[in-house]
């Protein structure tokens, strides 16, 4: 698989099994993740990530926040599944996190699966600095994702999901072994819909993104594989630009 089909992780956002199951087969040989967030999740529960996980890597994208016990037995449950990546909330803080990630490892290890990576949302790329002033949080949306990306480091988790806008600045301050996940990703010409903090395939890809989640830009493209295979060439170009 070529590098630019391997950073590219297909958002599976839909509710209807048969739908997610059928871009999974599709898109599934053409990226190195397929994420299963909220909606699939609720709609089909854990059978769906085993389901899919069976065709590729899977990021499970519930965002787990809450009190630490809690997110723990959540995290065990995430990696029984058989899921890659599974993610929490950096915002539960530093126990969270860290319970989180000793959990999903030691449930892993205890059902004889592979160790999921555990990583952090630091901020949500539909905020901008209005949205975070409106929930009390001061300041740049870069200042606060490096402060919880920094945080998550620390918790012990495996990376982060970042806007564009702060991969060099999680990078330097994290390191090159940090899984950085980037949302917010849009093709030349397609519309930012509810993203606010956007970037191409190709400067993403450029800047150190680990992996791009992409989701409308292929599953909602008339052919799929072909959108897929464009955005592929695009991160390729960027990289090698």
């Amino acid at each position: 698989m070529s590098d630019g089909r391997k950073r590219i992780a297909v958002a599976l956002d839909a509710s209807e099994r048969e739908r997610i199951l059928q871009l999974a087969h599709l898109v599934g040989p053409e990226a190195g993740l397929l994420k299963i967030g909220l909606e699939a999740f609720c709609s089909h529960g854990p059978a769906l990530v085993t389901e899919v996980a069976a065709l590729a890597p899977v990021f499970l994208d519930l965002k787990l926040h809450d009190i630490p016990n809690t997110v723990g037995g959540a995290a065990a449950a995430a990696a029984r599944t058989g899921a890659s990546i599974l993610n929490v909330h950096a915002g539960g803080g530093r126990e969270m996190m860290h319970v989180a990630g000793e959990r999903a490892r030691e449930a892993a290890v205890a059902a004889g699966l592979p160790v999921p990576k555990v990583i952090a949302v630091t901020i949500l790329t539909s905020l901008d600095a209005a949205a975070l002033a409106d929930v009390g949080i001061e300041g740049s949306p870069r200042t606060a994702a490096l402060r919880l990306a920094v945080l998550a480091k620390e918790s012990g988790l495996d990376g982060v999901v970042c806007s564009p806008e702060e991969i060099v600045a999680i990078r330097a301050a994290c390191g090159p072994g940090f899984l950085l996940v980037v949302p917010g990703i849009r093709p030349a010409g397609s519309a930012a819909a509810d993203q606010k903090r956007i970037a191409t395939p190709g400067s993403a890809a450029r800047a150190g993104a680990d992996f791009l989640v992409i989701g409308r830009p292929i599953t909602g493209a008339s052919d799929p594989v072909a959108a897929a295979r464009e955005i592929a060439r695009e991160i390729e170009a960027g990289l090698s630009g």
